[in-house]
């Protein structure tokens, strides 16, 4: 008889043979600082993996490999490797070794991730957290880790997820445990993002454009950063002792090209915005992308920068009606086909990539994903690749982790075939020779026929279980005579539970009868409950095995569509720029010079090289000129809008009252369908300006309709730089209590910060002067208002009344700045000779007013009024539908008494003279641009239709080519659509 001290010692025995079994599975790797707690771990975690197919790198593969690892590490890799006799041996035979995949920007741990930073040294605005470290701010919990291993994941680069700039990312193991033992490398990129996170409330920046401003200003605040205490540490004596900011020394290594910049575009127009962030630096740029990238990938092949590519495809477009159909257009179902496309179309121009599950809603959709791009032509290798030996390069773990060779890390993915194919599973995930099991062999299996026995034979009978795909089950129970479906069947591989239930009224009337039963060999032991009795045990034999279903068959999509690139990819889209010929001649037209040579009837126009060459009669066709015969037409210089919105991503950065240093060339976006339609209407040139929710606003730019270009390609070379000002309502009904709320404080505040302008360029023409000390801080809000004063840029005021007007007028003369033009301007007639003595230009509206209390006292006849007080004058639309027909604005003043050349120029050259263009375009003279515009009639008539506008001698609209385009997209629109419905109905 066993007494209490052998029992004792015999449980400890077997929970220590348990432990000896069990933990070469899990190989902790023991903590190297802190102190053991209880007893050691120290058993030794060798494995040998045996007759597997061994993906070592991409496109190498050992057939009937083994793989060794010795304490977390891989000891040998080959096909003729011995086993190690310490060494617990698994067999892989049908089985393939992947290297384990990264991750290259995850959010793994950043759940919950702190709103609030309210202690220590804290940057002035919330959006700044670049102090902040991946690991350091890690959570554990739920961390996101298993759903990753799931895919194959055993490492993830770790990104913080709130603000602009967001903090230094980190690559971790997706191990279980501690950041301290998970983390491989931090202080990897600094992530930024170019939208601001609406957790810190409604502050600066609230836009697009603001949060670039904000991010070109920190970069060079973190310069400034390390040359002013530089400059102090070399020689303290006298100075003023520079602040401490943690945030701009965490990014100081950033901002000097140290570290990459880490920036997450959300399409292919903010990964332009981000090359020329990198660009301005001369940073180490590395964008996690969009989906979109095939847009530019022309482009992109020129750029040197690191892609991590999202697997996040759209999902099928809702077609089922005429009318769903109808409300999808081009963009949309385009991308839909084309987006499984991305990473083929990347690879094919020489793009290389990692790969992340960032952007997906459920991790679980990668694999699907993966296999449909590598479906849609995306060769095998690069993928794998781009999961294993890029992201292990780009994270600067290549020496450990990427591959399976020998001496790193055992990080490594066993399925059960070929990773690209669409049944394959992944059965396990090793890491750091800890092995996670994602899906079990099928030891058993409870599909086929069985005989079955119950207390007092209640339900004595053959039950049959079939299975009709994997871990699926359908089955009946026959008892006596009766055949009954059984429910809710489940079977649970790792517990080998098997569960169902049935109706069956002989047994109970009340409710279904619910079996469980465990599976051991070819039995199955259980009890069944029913309502209002007590348990009934029952057991059944296995009689005959079922089948295993037939792996489900994978249909891919059909990809026999020929989608060109276009751009921008939507109706009407380029495949190319428009060729620009040596040589055009238009001939037999009347032309609008609108120079002094004025109309000219029967003439012709000679262009060279995109520039015009000649104007006037009887003009010879140079050898090999393209000649288009104009007779009955009338040819105009290309129309020009002063004041427009349309084309780029946010127009207000109201986050402060004075926000000089944003500009709108920033956020131009060529995914405008507004751009077409303007050229259709002959519109070549625009003035696209900020918003007017601040007294001093952003920087406008002027472009070109250059239609299918690249966004930093659209604006006209050399054009001024102009500013936006706004009096009046608007700047001081914002609504964020921000000050001013007055006509009063809009006032007061444009004086403070010019003079905060005059003695900020005054620091620095001292410095320049002696260059001694710490340097001065370089502010874009204060550079643009020093341009201002030293008339680098022009001031276009948004005004109304003739007393706001009047007030900047003098305010201007006080200060030292000069105004160009006041827009809008309704009450511009009032003060029209204060204007015409100042040079001062008006803006204006044909016929609008009367909308809000400041514009009621308009007319009509303000823009002849203010023409025949001396003050240059222009139209302009403040609207994208109005700006695809500014010669009916034109015609409109004709009803005022303006002569009809007159009419025009308050579109053409009178817009150019405003904006300080007129030296390219505006005119039809010699030298200037060859902007022009072939009408069907009279430009001033509301029959007559633009069927030429041409841009810098390349012709980017024509009404002929625009009836083959419409077809085109009708063909192309009807393909997509059909193939959805195809979908659907398979």
């Amino acid at each position: 008889m066993m007494n209490c001290r052998t029992i004792k010692v015999s449980l400890t025995t077997a929970v220590f043979a348990v432990l000896l079994l069990i933990m070469p599975l899990w190989g902790f790797a023991q903590s190297q600082t802190s102190p053991t707690d209880g007893i050691r771990e120290n058993t030794p975690a060798v494995f040998a993996l045996t007759n597997a197919t061994i993906v070592t790198t991409p496109g190498s593969v050992i057939s009937s490999g083994t793989l060794v690892i010795r304490d977390g590490v891989i000891e040998a890799v080959g096909a003729n490797v011995r086993v190690p006799a310490d060494a617990r041996v698994f067999d892989l035979d049908g089985k393939t070794v992947y290297p384990g995949f990264i991750d290259a920007h995850a959010r793994t741990g950043m759940q919950d991730a702190p709103v609030e930073l309210d202690r220590g040294n804290q940057p002035w605005n919330p959006q700044l957290r670049a102090h902040l470290r991946a690991e350091q701010i890690f959570n554990t919990e739920d961390d996101g880790s298993e759903a990753l291993r799931k895919m194959g994941f055993t490492v993830a680069a770790s990104v913080p997820e709130l603000g602009i700039f967001r903090g230094q990312t980190a690559a971790l193991t997706l191990r279980d445990g501690s950041p301290t033992d998970r983390t491989i490398r931090g202080g990897i990129a600094q992530s930024v993002s170019l939208s601001r996170s609406s957790e810190f409330g409604f502050t600066y920046p609230t836009s697009n454009i603001g949060a670039i401003a904000l991010i070109r200003q920190t970069l060079y605040d973190a310069r400034w950063y390390h040359d002013a205490h530089t400059a102090f540490e070399q020689n303290p004596a006298g100075l003023q002792r520079p602040e401490y900011n943690a945030m701009l020394h965490s990014l100081t290594a950033a901002a000097r090209g140290q570290m990459p910049l880490l920036i997450e575009a959300g399409s292919d127009e903010e990964v332009l915005r981000a090359l020329r962030i990198a660009d301005e630096f001369d940073s180490q740029l590395w964008v996690r992308g969009s989906g979109h990238e095939y847009r530019i990938a022309d482009y992109l092949r020129t750029q040197r920068f690191s892609l991590i590519l999202p697997l996040s495809f759209p999902d099928t477009p809702e077609v089922g009606t005429p009318e769903d159909a109808y409300n999808r257009n081009l963009a949309e179902l385009r991308h839909w086909y084309l987006a499984p496309e991305n990473p083929a179309r990347l690879a094919a121009a020489g793009i290389a990539f990692s790969l992340t599950t960032d952007g997906l809603e459920n991790p679980s959709h990668f694999l699907p994903n993966l296999r449909k791009a590598v479906e849609a032509g995306l060769p095998a290798n690069t993928a794998l690749a781009a999961l294993t030996t890029q992201p292990a390069e780009l994270l600067g773990i290549s020496a450990t982790h990427g591959s399976l060779t020998r001496g790193k890390a055992a990080h490594f993915v066993v399925t059960d075939g070929d990773l690209f194919h669409h049944n394959t599973r992944i059965m396990y995930v090793w890491i750091d020779g800890h092995r996670h099991i994602i899906n079990r062999e099928p030891h058993n299996n409870p599909a086929g026929s069985w005989e079955l026995a119950s207390d007092e034979s209640l339900f004595d009978g053959r039950l049959s279980l079939k299975e009709t795909r994997p871990g699926r089950f359908s089955g009946e129970l026959v008892i006596g005579d009766d055949e009954i479906s059984l429910n809710n069947i489940a079977y649970d591989d790792h517990t080998r539970r098997f569960r169902a239930d049935f109706q069956h009224d002989d047994i109970s009337t009340s409710g279904p009868v619910r079996l469980t039963a465990s599976l051991r060999d070819d039995r199955l032991h259980g009890w069944a409950e029913v309502t209002g009795q007590s348990r009934i045990n029952w057991n059944a034999t296995r009689m005959e095995s079922g089948e295993r279903p037939e792996p489900r068959e994978n249909s891919p999509m059909r990809r026999d569509l020929e989608l060109t690139n276009l751009r921008p990819s939507m109706e009407f889209g380029r495949e190319q720029k428009p060729e620009q010929a040596r040589a055009i001649l238009v001939q037999n037209a009347t032309i609008w010079t609108q120079g002094p040579e004025g109309i000219l009837e029967n003439a012709d126009l000679l262009v060279r090289d995109g520039k015009i060459a000649e104007v006037g009669h009887d003009l010879r066709a140079p050898r090999r000129a393209v000649v288009i015969d104009a007779e009955g037409r009338h040819v105009t210089p290309g129309l020009i809008d002063a004041h427009l919105h349309s084309g780029v991503d946010g127009v207000n950065e109201i986050g402060n009252a004075i926000t000089a240093e944003v500009r709108m060339a920033d956020v131009l976006n060529i995914n405008n369908i507004w751009m077409y339609r303007q050229l259709a209407g002959g519109l070549t040139t625009a003035h696209v300006m900020h918003g007017s929710a601040n007294p001093i606003g952003g920087q406008n730019v002027t472009l070109k309709m250059r239609w299918g270009a690249l966004s930093h390609e659209l604006p006209l070379e050399g054009a001024p730089r102009t500013v936006k000002f706004a009096l009046g309502e608007n700047p001081k009904r914002v609504g964020t209590g921000r000050y001013p709320d007055t006509r009063m404080g809009v006032e007061q505040i444009i004086a403070d910060r010019f003079q905060m302008a005059k003695d900020y360029r005054a620091r620095w023409q001292e410095w320049e002067r002696n260059g001694s000390g710490i340097p001065p801080r370089r502010d874009l809000r204060l550079d643009a208002l020093a341009d201002i004063l030293d008339g680098n840029i022009d001031i276009h005021s948004h005004s109304y009344r003739q007393d706001e007007i009047l007030m900047l007028m003098v305010l201007a003369e006080e200060i030292g700045f000069e105004i160009k033009a006041f827009h809008h301007a309704l009450e511009a007639f009032k003060v029209a000779p204060e204007l015409a003595e100042r040079g001062i230009g008006a803006v204006v509206w044909t016929d609008w007013g009367g909308f809000k209390i400041e514009a009621y006292d308009n007319t009509n006849y303000n823009a002849r009024l203010l023409l025949e007080a001396g003050v240059p004058t222009s139209l302009h639309s403040d609207n994208s539908q109005i700006a695809t027909r500014m010669n009916w604005e034109a015609a409109k003043m004709v009803r005022t008494g303006l002569d009809p050349e007159t009419a025009l120029s308050l579109v053409t050259n009178r817009t150019a003279a405003l904006l300080g263009i007129e030296d390219r375009v505006g005119s039809l003279e010699p030298g200037k641009d060859a902007d022009f515009v072939i009408w069907s009639g009279d430009p001033l008539s509301t029959f007559t239709i633009a069927e030429q506008t041409w841009i810098d001698g390349r012709r980017y609209f024509d009404i002929e080519e625009d009836a083959a385009l419409r077809a085109a997209v009708d063909r192309e629109r009807a393909e997509l659509i059909r193939l959805i419905l195809e979908m659907n109905n398979d």
